[in-house]
């Protein structure tokens, strides 16, 4: 069944407006083809592009907190070889 939406959905856009390296922006996670034809689609469509943006964001954020805690991790094994090495 049809979910009725009483009102427009509105843009995604936070106002960061770069493609990252998967190519969808950086601010609201929206392929470029998405951002262009945004005021052309049907609320459906945009429903689920919001939805999708929203899974992107979290793939993306995790993937961000798994280079940090291996960044760490790396930068806490170095210090502590380099105090075993001094001592």
């Amino acid at each position: 069944m049809k979910q009725l939406e009483f009102f427009d959905i509105s843009s995604p856009c936070i106002g960061v407006c770069q493609s990252g390296p998967t190519g969808y922006c950086l601010g609201c996670f929206r392929s470029r083809e998405e951002r262009l034809h945004w005021l052309e689609l049907d609320q459906d469509v945009k429903s689920q592009i919001v939805k999708a943006c929203g899974r992107r964001k979290k793939r993306a954020g995790s993937s961000k907190t798994n280079k940090s805690e291996i960044q760490t991790q790396t930068i806490q094994g170095n210090l502590l070889d380099e105090k075993t090495n001094n001592t």
